[in-house]
């Protein structure tokens, strides 16, 4: 595939064909067709005689067509040759190896842990917690106690991956350790009532 600028029109023409494809019938991007139609177009007025020989334009116009390329090659995935419509010289863009990834999080450098803060939070949760499933587990418990530990599974099957994904996030891992806390502790004093009641 090599790109090409034809009467301040970009065109994409396949290796061997020698036909010219504009490039919105390769379902490229539109922002990216309009992007190509417009190099090819201000090349075209550069290049044409009343406005001469203009050094800087005809480097930009170069580099933005490089660029063009580049950016058909990655969406495309091969190779685009590009034509520089100034000197009419021809290279070879590669397909950038280079994948794009999203950066993780920034970490704040230097900052301390909010321990007392934090432990306090874990705290008043892990209470809650524990109060509000021991009330309900006290309720069902006089139904059947098998009913109560049935309920107390699904509720803690229930909370357990919003637990798990709360546990990295830096406010939030306070809270999950409380409702982790509150949990064990209900299910310990669950335990404990059936067998010693």
């Amino acid at each position: 595939m090599e790109l090409r600028a034809r009467e301040g029109r970009a065109v994409l023409v396949r290796s061997g064909e020698g036909r010219a494809l504009d490039p919105a019938d390769l379902a490229l991007p539109a922002a990216l067709v309009a992007a190509l139609h417009e190099w090819a177009g201000v090349a075209r007025q550069v290049s044409l005689p009343p406005h001469g020989n203009h050094g800087p334009a005809l480097e930009l116009i170069t580099h933005r067509g490089r660029l063009l390329a580049g950016r058909v090659a990655a969406l495309l995935g091969i190779p685009v040759r590009y034509r520089d419509p100034i000197s009419g010289r021809t290279e070879l863009v590669e397909v950038p190896r280079t994948r794009l990834a999203i950066p993780p999080p920034p970490v704040p450098i230097g900052e301390p842990t909010p321990w007392a803060t934090g432990l306090t939070v874990s705290l008043f949760v892990a209470v809650l917690v524990l109060c509000v499933i021991i009330a309900l587990s006290s309720g069902l418990a006089d139904a059947s106690p098998w009913f109560a530990l049935g309920a107390n599974a699904l509720i803690a099957a229930g909370l357990a991956p919003s637990l798990w994904l709360s546990r990295s996030v830096p406010v939030w891992r306070w809270v999950a350790l409380g409702a982790t806390a509150g949990l064990l502790a209900a299910w310990l004093s669950l335990i404990l009532a059936l067998f010693l009641g």
